[in-house]
């Protein structure tokens, strides 16, 4: 396989935009694609090429990396009309570091190994801070190989790189993640609301507990934003939805209960049907409020959309 030196990237989100800017600046030839043309402009600005679709960015490329919304996002770009495979030539490096289904996972290998392309799966966590700062963690899976040859990209986005196993197995890691992080976020928003009704400072607590054994970065980062009323998205709701629907999906295929993943689901539901699906994952704390009948969030962020039949 040859270098790679020349990098195609597809998709531009709030994670995607840092972690190819991040490329670009460790001396990647960067291409970009994405459905916004006004990201693909801000990428041009930082010294990116533009591709007309993810055949034409494939063609250029030695090795292609995706991060987009959803399962069918994913399918799309890689195997769809105008996708990666399209134009990608043998040994081609394929890397999807969205979050989706570690079966589809293992299906688009399978395509893409008929193509003579390798894929790998690398999903992510450290939110759009971790992005920025060049510091996620990244779970990979894949030929042992492929995963070395690749590892100098993985170096210039991220500080973890683990390679986890086979094709699919980084997503079964990254499902794992977001058990953990949808149960230490409900810790977190359970804790404030304790403390809160309790008559505790706030800001103590958490200065207190991110000490101890109880403390996450959950804690540690967005306890610190729900008390400002930060609630503006380094991950959103909507997106976290998605990542616990596969978990659960999975889970179901196991056997396997899970059964406070299944409930922050549901309290993250209760965020939608508020309007909150576009907020930050902190935003869990309205659900909190309304359930304890407590204030937390400071109260010139605290307007909530109002329910059918429910005054505003």
């Amino acid at each position: 396989m040859q270098d790679l030196r020349k990098v195609g990237f597809i998709g531009l989100g709030i994670m995607g935009r840092s972690m190819a800017y991040n490329l670009y600046r460790a001396g990647f030839e960067v291409t970009v694609w994405n459905r916004s043309a006004s990201k693909m402009q801000e990428a041009a600005k930082w010294g990116a090429k533009l591709a007309s679709s993810p055949e034409d960015l494939a063609r250029t490329s030695d090795a292609v990396i995706t991060i987009v919304g959803d399962t069918p996002d994913v399918e799309e770009v890689i195997a769809g009309e105008k996708g990666v495979l399209q134009g990608a030539k043998p040994g081609t490096i394929l890397i999807d570091m969205s979050t989706i289904s570690p079966d589809a996972t293992r299906v688009l290998a399978g395509k893409a190994k008929a193509k003579g392309v390798e894929m790998i799966d690398a999903p992510v966590s450290g939110g759009d801070v971790g992005a920025r700062n060049g510091t996620l963690s990244i779970m990979v899976g894949g030929d042992p190989a492929v995963v070395e040859k690749a590892m100098p990209l993985f170096k210039a986005m991220g500080k973890s790189v683990t390679h986890c196993g086979p094709v699919g197995a980084g997503q079964t890691v990254k499902a794992c993640n977001q058990i953990l992080c949808g149960l230490n976020l409900l810790g977190v928003v359970e804790a404030l609301a304790f403390a809160r009704k309790s008559g505790v400072d706030l800001e103590k607590m958490i200065q207190v507990t991110t000490q101890g054994a109880g403390g996450s970065w959950a804690l540690a980062n967005y306890a610190p934003r729900v008390i400002k009323g930060d609630l503006a998205p380094g991950f959103s709701v909507r997106f976290q939805q998605k990542d616990l629907r596969i978990v659960l999906q999975e889970a179901e295929r196991l056997d396997l209960p899970l059964a406070g993943t299944a409930l922050v689901q549901q309290l993250l539901r209760s965020v939608q049907a508020y309007g909150g699906g576009e907020d930050g994952t902190q935003s869990l704390i309205r659900v909190m409020e309304r359930l304890g009948n407590v204030s937390i969030i400071p109260e010139n962020d605290h307007d909530l959309p109002a329910q059918p039949g429910e005054e505003s």
